[in-house]
């Protein structure tokens, strides 16, 4: 006896489809994707468009110059990096950590340190950054007693600053930078603060104006005071002349610090233009990025007959 024929599934028709569903079809699954291909793309340039710029950044000169300078990791207007802003001993892996117990008050001091790197060990090789491996600052909580030293480094990884005198009280010192690991490495401020013992007697800051006089020297200061990227300009004049024989100094005509009143943060501003011989001046012209609002007690540096002069005035930032 012959056994009945095995039961065979039903096969799709065209206007009946397969109990898997529609997209069972492989032709149906690749055309359904080859549309959504298109609509993906769309959306995900819409979610990385970027937002278009704030107020405060849009249409300001230079801004894209200042990429990776401190102080430039976040946008105006928000709570300022401390880390950014050169308030931190520790960044990107690279320490600063000070290897006297401190300055005393009163006395020269040479004050010794180390930057130690992502292994844990002291760097020793930094990328000249104008004219120099290493800029280190020192000021006092109030903003004064203001110094900018270029320290010797030792074989070992040892930095020397030879500190002048230090008024008892809070000071933070700071260690500009930049590791020589390659073209883009990026510029790092670390600090720390000492305490000089014995009685300290703040100074009220000085009210906020655009001049200062200095050796004879009279500097004017013309910005837009608003924190973030703008561009700031200086004109040096001696006896009501404009001064045009200033000397070459780290670089450039001239060198500008900022600190802010309170927090102690670092502005450091980078001069724009080239340098042309014992010609510089009357006009300085800087790119400036104050990270928050608030007084800045600004030091500008120049020189002239070989003689470095160093004038300060306050600066109100909104």
């Amino acid at each position: 006896m012959t056994a009945p024929p095995t039961a065979q599934p039903a096969r799709p028709t065209a206007d009946r489809p397969s109990p898997a569903g529609p997209l069972a079809h492989p032709l149906a699954r690749r055309w359904l994707l080859a549309s959504c291909v298109p609509v993906l793309l769309v959306l995900g340039m819409a979610l990385t468009v970027p937002p278009a710029p704030s107020a405060a950044t849009a249409g300001t000169p230079g801004t894209a110059d200042m990429a990776g300078m401190p102080g430039m990791d976040h946008p105006a207007g928000d709570v300022p990096d401390l880390a950014a802003a050169g308030l931190a001993a520790e960044r990107n892996g690279y320490r600063l950590d000070l290897t006297d117990p401190g300055p005393t008050a009163g006395r020269a001091t040479d004050l010794r340190f180390t930057v130690t790197g992502p292994d844990g060990a002291p760097v020793t090789d930094f990328a000249v950054h104008q004219t120099k491996r290493l800029h280190f600052y020192a000021i006092r909580s109030d903003l004064t007693g203001f110094q900018h030293l270029h320290p010797d480094l030792a074989g070992d990884g040892t930095w020397t600053a030879a500190l002048s005198a230090l008024a008892p009280g809070t000071w933070r010192l700071y260690a500009d930078f930049v590791p020589n690991t390659g073209p883009h490495a990026a510029e790092l401020v670390l600090s720390r603060t000492v305490t000089v013992p014995g009685e300290a007697a703040p100074v009220p800051l000085p009210a906020p104006g655009d001049t200062a006089t200095v050796d004879g020297y009279t500097v004017t200061l013309t910005a837009r005071p608003a924190a973030g990227a703008h561009r700031l300009t200086a004109v040096v004049s001696r006896d009501g002349r404009p001064v045009g024989d200033l000397q070459p100094y780290l670089d450039a005509y001239a060198h500008l610090s900022a600190f802010h009143e309170g927090d102690l943060a670092l502005a450091h501003l980078h001069p724009a233009g080239t340098v042309d011989g014992d010609r510089g001046g009357p006009e300085l012209t800087f790119q400036a990025l104050f990270p928050e609002p608030g007084n800045w007690r600004v030091f500008l540096q120049f020189q002239t007959s070989g003689q470095l002069h160093t004038a300060a005035l306050t600066l109100r930032v909104d």
